[in-house]
């Protein structure tokens, strides 16, 4: 039998296999969570939960609630106001379903902070942290809508200081801002950069931040 002849490969059969490529590369790949379909329900995060409970009850949540401790609610940084997740235990195996109606936690190696009811239905309380999965699996909208994403690179009860980090980091970075939180723990001024759309694209301006000027910044969602 002969050898085939060799022959050079069409346009269309180029991008067929182009497309193919496409199509496996991206079901595979992982994607940004603010940008597949139906987002935020089907998202799914691990890592460390904590709670927050009687310094700030009564205190007005992101969402213009009262916090009521009391209640089977969190916060999160950049998850939808609205947002129904189930958060299971990967310690005691336990799980509870709560909305997310506030921000936080505001501290690094942190993704989640529940109510005191949260908390007691994951048996956390005393320990103040535990292991969780959250998956999100219902989304109220608001009219809104989800808000832009900002970049924290830093957080300090001297409003200084606070200027002096804010003045070095806008050279590269606009759309900067100082706000001011009303603590239990007393007032402390954010440094927040940036508007962006998606969480890649803030994730990757905080890689940024944190090489060119040693900090350790975190996405947050702005809802004003």
């Amino acid at each position: 039998m002969r050898p085939m002849p060799h022959t050079t490969p069409t346009p269309l059969f180029i991008i067929v296999v182009g497309l193919g490529a496409f199509l496996y590369h991206g079901c595979t790949a992982p994607r940004p969570i603010d940008r597949f379909p139906g987002y935020p329900i089907g998202f799914v995060e691990r890592g460390m939960a904590s709670w927050y409970g009687p310094g700030f009850h009564g205190n007005k949540t992101a969402n213009g609630e009262r916090y009521d401790m009391y209640k089977l609610t969190a916060a999160h940084r950049t998850l939808p106001l609205g947002s129904v997740a189930v958060v299971h235990s990967l310690a005691s195996g336990r799980h509870v379903t709560v909305r997310i109606n506030d921000r936080g936690p505001f501290a690094r190696g942190r993704i989640l902070d529940l109510s005191l009811a949260g908390a007691q239905a994951l048996g956390m309380v005393g320990n103040g942290t535990d292991q969780v999965e959250l998956r999100v699996v219902g989304y109220n909208s608001r009219p809104e809508g989800m808000g832009v994403l900002r970049v924290q690179v830093g957080a300090f009860a001297d409003l200084q200081n606070a200027r002096a980090l804010f003045a070095q980091v806008q050279r590269d970075f606009p759309n900067g801002r100082i706000i001011q939180a009303d603590l239990p723990e007393g007032r402390r001024y954010r440094v927040q950069i940036g508007r962006f759309l998606t969480e890649s694209e803030a994730q990757m301006a905080a890689v940024r931040l944190d090489r060119t000027f040693s900090l350790q910044s975190f996405v947050v969602r702005d809802d004003g």
